[in-house]
């Protein structure tokens, strides 16, 4: 893995792309994911990480063939739980997380996380990883990236079942966002990784 002197990121790992950072309202009608994936599009393009969402294992079951040119997959079974939903490298660092959506204005329901989820982070943070769990809160139009470390300290500490808007607005780093790209998540990982403590 790549490590940096005292902890700190040098500057040219901080990418500098001018980016419009408004709100872009014209995203709205568009999911999380989709926001997601034109960012990662834009960020491969100018080289500046590859991460891409992770394709859900099916079992095909059964197809319809409603005409010759055309195939309707109309039975399929997911073979195993799937882990998180996107994955890559930056800078020399490998990246996980889920990303979620609520409509909740005051908490994250802990229920849109499965055990098998945070099972997965927990081992790749342990084995270095750069994990996040990515929190859209849609009716303030607000993105935070919350660190596993953060995630994993409310799991243990707090019988709620969900994660309230304090402890994320406290604890999680917040996304840009604008029209190129629609969320700068990476600009909220510098800012984390500036936040580290050097490594002994």
């Amino acid at each position: 893995m790549v490590r940096y002197p005292k902890g700190q990121v040098p500057r040219s790992s901080i990418h500098t792309n001018p980016v419009n950072r408004s709100i872009n309202y014209g995203s709205r009608g568009m999911s999380l994911e989709e926001r997601i994936n034109e960012s990662n599009r834009f960020y491969l393009q100018r080289n500046i990480a590859v991460i891409h969402k992770k394709p859900t294992p099916i079992q095909v079951v059964k197809v319809d063939y409603p005409k010759r040119s055309a195939a309707r997959i109309s039975e399929a079974y997911y073979r195993q739980a799937s882990t998180t939903d996107y994955n890559g490298i930056y800078q020399g660092f490998y990246i996980d997380f889920e990303a979620k959506e609520t409509k909740n204005k005051r908490s994250f329901p802990l229920s849109n996380l499965k055990d098998h989820q945070v099972n997965h982070m927990k081992a790749c943070f342990e084995q270095g990883g750069l994990v996040f769990l990515m929190i859209c809160f849609t009716n303030q139009q607000e993105v935070f990236l919350l660190p596993y470390q953060a995630l994993a300290n409310w799991l243990d500490h707090s019988p709620k079942a969900s994660i309230s808007y304090d402890y994320i607005k406290e604890h999680a780093y917040p996304c840009k966002q604008g029209v190129f790209p629609q969320i700068d998540y990476l600009l909220a990982v510098d800012q984390y990784l500036v936040d580290q403590p050097p490594k002994p």
